[in-house]
C-alpha cells in the first residue's frame, strides 16, 4: 500500500511524463508546420507528378510526409484530393504506402538522442525562439523550424528525466502494467488506443522508443505497440472520410487494411521468432545505453513499414478492387452542385490547397467564356438552343464563387507563409471579377432573348461594329486566360492595348449609334439593347484586364 507522500510522487512523476508528452507533440506540430511552408513548393511539385506509377506514388508519399512528419496529415490530403476528383484509387493508394516510410523519420530523430545532441537540439531551440522576433518572414520560418525540432528533444528529455522514469515508483507501475499485458494482442491495442488518442503515430513511437530507453518498457514488448500504433494512426483518415464520397472512404479503408495486414504478418512472426529477432536487433545495435536501445525500436519500425510496402506494392489493383467491393457506390443526387478540385479536408495544407483553388478559377474561367460565347450566339440568331446551358453554367459560376471564398476565408484563417496570404488576397479579386463577367454574360443572353421574343433586330451595321467589339473582348480573354493559367505575364502590354481599344470602340460605337438614330437608319426600339451590350462589352474588358493583371499585382483588382 503506498504512503500519501509515494502517491504525490507518482502524481508528480505522471504529471512530469505527461508535459514530456505534451511538449513533444507541440514540437511536432511547430517543425511540421515549419516545414510544410518551407517546402510548400516543394510538395506543390511533387504531387503535380502524380502518375499511375506506383513506385513514384511510393516516393511522393514518404517525400510528402518527411516534409509536414505526419502520415496522418498526409492521408487526409490525399483523402480531399480524392475526394476532389483530382486523383484516383490507383494514384492514391501507392501515396499511403509511402506515407507510412515517410513518417519513420521522427523515431530515427527520437533514437538518435544523447546528451551532447540534446545540447545542440536545446540551443537550437533557444536560437529559433529568438529568429522568431526577426521581421522577415523567411527567418521566422526557418526559426520555427528550429524552435520545433528543439522542443522535440526537451519534451524527449523531460519524458526520460529523473522527475518522470527516474521515479522507482513509476518504474514499478509501469513493469507491473506490462506485466499484466504481456500479451501480444494486448500490447498491439494499446499501441492502437494510445495512437488513436493524440493522433500521431510518429508521437506514440517516440514515447514507446523514450520507453525502451529509459529501460522502463522492454524490447520485445515495445515492437507489438508499435505495430499497434501503425494501426492507430489511421483513426484520423478514417474521421476524415466521413462525409466524403465513396472514394474518399476507399482510402481510407486501403490505409487502414495496409497496415492491418502489415501488423497481422509481423504479429505472426515476432510471436513465433521473439527471441531471435530481439537477438538480431541487439547485434545490430549492441550496447545498454540509451542511443543502443532506441535505435533498436526506431529500426524495426523503419523496417516494418518499408517491408510491408514492398509486400503489398505489388498488389495495388487487389487492394483497389477490395475497397470497391466494401464500399459501393452510393447514387448522387445530379442537382447537388460540388467544388470540382477542393475539398475542405485540403485547408489543413495550404500550399496544396492553393494549388487546388487555381486548379478550381482555371475552371470556372473556361465557363465564364463559354456562357460569353453562348450568349451572343443568341444576341446574333434568336436561338434559344443553348438556354439550359447557359442557366447551368451559371449555377455553377455563382456556387464556385460562393464555395471558394467561404473555402478561402477557412484557409486565410491558418497559419501560413505571408505571400501565401497575398495569393488568397488575389483570388477574392479574381473571383468577383469572373463572377461579374458571368452576369454579364446572363444579361447579354437576357437580351437576345428578349429581342428574339419582340422581333427586334439590329441593323446591318448595328451588328457588324458589336461582332467586332466582341471579337476583341475574346482576343483579351485568350491572353487573360494564359496569364492566370500559365502565370505568363509576354501579353500584358497586349491587354492593356485591347482594353484601351475596347474603350475607344464603346465610345465611337455610341457615338455612330447616335448619329443613325439622328438620321431614321436605326430602329429606336433596338437601341437601348444596342447601348446595354456595348456598355456590358466594355466593363467585361474592365474585368479581363483584372484577371490578366492579378499575376502582377498580388494585392488585387487593377480597376
Amino acid at each position: 500500500m503506498l504512503t500519501p507522500e509515494e502517491v504525490m510522487q507518482l502524481i508528480q512523476s505522471l504529471i512530469w511524463l505527461l508535459a514530456g508528452v505534451g511538449v513533444f507533440i507541440v514540437g511536432m506540430n511547430f517543425m511540421g508546420d515549419a516545414l510544410e511552408k518551407s517546402a510548400g513548393s516543394g510538395m506543390k511539385k511533387m504531387l503535380e507528378k502524380i502518375s499511375n506509377n506506383r513506385f513514384s506514388g511510393v516516393g511522393i508519399g514518404a517525400g510528402v510526409t518527411a516534409i509536414i512528419q505526419s502520415s496522418s496529415a498526409t492521408s487526409v490530403m490525399v483523402i480531399g484530393l480524392v475526394n476532389a476528383g483530382v486523383m484516383t484509387l490507383m494514384q492514391a493508394t501507392p501515396i499511403i504506402m509511402g506515407a507510412n516510410i515517410g513518417t519513420t523519420i521522427t523515431g530515427v530523430l527520437v533514437a538518435l538522442k544523447n546528451d551532447y545532441f540534446n545540447m545542440i537540439m536545446y540551443l537550437l531551440a533557444f536560437t529559433g525562439v529568438m529568429m522568431g522576433f526577426v521581421k522577415k518572414e523567411k527567418v521566422k520560418i526557418l526559426g520555427s523550424l528550429f524552435c520545433g525540432l528543439g522542443l522535440i528533444f526537451v519534451g524527449l528529455e523531460v519524458m526520460s528525466s529523473e522527475q518522470a522514469f527516474g521515479n522507482p515508483l513509476v518504474e514499478d507501475m509501469f513493469t507491473n502494467i506490462f506485466q499484466k499485458i504481456n500479451f501480444p494482442l494486448l500490447l498491439i491495442l494499446v499501441g492502437v488506443l494510445f495512437t488513436a488518442l493524440i493522433q500521431s503515430s510518429s508521437a506514440s513511437t517516440g514515447v514507446v522508443i523514450t520507453m525502451v530507453g529509459a529501460n522502463v518498457l522492454p524490447l520485445d514488448l515495445a515492437l507489438f505497440i508499435v505495430l499497434g500504433a501503425n494501426i492507430g494512426t489511421c483513426v484520423t483518415a478514417l474521421l476524415a472520410s466521413v462525409g466524403a464520397n465513396a472514394n474518399s472512404k476507399r482510402v481510407a479503408l486501403i490505409h487502414f487494411t495496409f497496415n492491418v495486414i502489415g501488423t497481422i504478418l509481423f504479429t505472426i512472426i515476432i510471436w513465433i521468432f521473439r527471441e531471435p529477432i530481439v537477438n538480431l536487433l541487439v547485434s545490430i545495435f549492441p550496447g545498454n545505453d540509451a542511443m543502443s536501445l532506441q535505435m533498436r525500436v526506431s529500426i524495426f519500425h523503419v523496417i516494418f513499414n518499408v517491408t510491408t510496402t514492398c509486400i503489398l506494392l505489388p498488389f495495388v489493383k487487389q487492394l483497389v478492387k477490395y475497397s470497391c467491393l466494401v464500399i459501393k457506390d452510393k447514387k448522387e443526387e445530379n442537382d447537388t452542385l460540388s467544388l470540382k478540385y477542393v475539398d475542405d479536408r485540403l485547408v489543413k495544407t495550404p500550399p496544396i490547397a492553393l494549388m487546388q483553388v487555381k486548379k478550381e478559377i482555371d475552371y470556372m474561367i473556361e465557363l465564364v467564356e463559354k456562357n460569353i460565347s453562348l450568349s451572343f450566339l443568341a444576341v446574333e440568331t434568336g436561338s434559344s438552343e443553348h438556354d439550359a446551358k447557359i442557366r447551368d453554367n451559371e449555377k455553377i459560376i455563382d456556387f464556385t464563387n460562393s464555395a471558394l471564398t467561404d473555402f478561402l476565408i477557412k484557409l486565410s484563417a491558418t497559419n501560413m507563409e505571408q505571400s501565401d496570404e497575398k495569393v488568397i488576397g488575389t483570388y477574392f479579386h479574381v473571383l468577383n471579377d469572373l463572377e461579374r463577367i458571368g452576369d454579364y454574360a446572363e444579361n447579354f443572353h437576357e437580351i437576345g432573348t428578349e429581342m428574339a421574343s419582340k422581333k427586334i433586330a439590329f441593323s446591318e451595321i448595328a451588328s457588324k461594329e458589336i461582332a467586332a467589339m466582341r471579337l476583341k473582348i475574346f482576343e483579351m480573354f485568350a491572353i487573360s486566360k494564359d496569364a492566370f493559367e500559365n502565370q505568363n505575364k509576354t501579353q500584358l502590354p497586349s491587354l492593356t492595348v485591347l482594353e484601351e481599344t475596347v474603350d475607344k470602340m464603346k465610345k465611337d460605337l455610341t457615338a455612330s449609334h447616335f448619329a443613325r438614330l439622328a438620321n431614321g437608319n436605326c430602329n429606336m426600339s433596338a437601341s437601348p439593347y444596342y447601348s446595354s451590350l456595348v456598355s456590358g462589352l466594355e466593363r467585361v474588358a474592365d474585368h479581363l484586364v483584372n484577371v490578366g493583371y492579378s499575376i502582377v499585382n498580388p494585392i488585387g483588382s487593377q480597376k
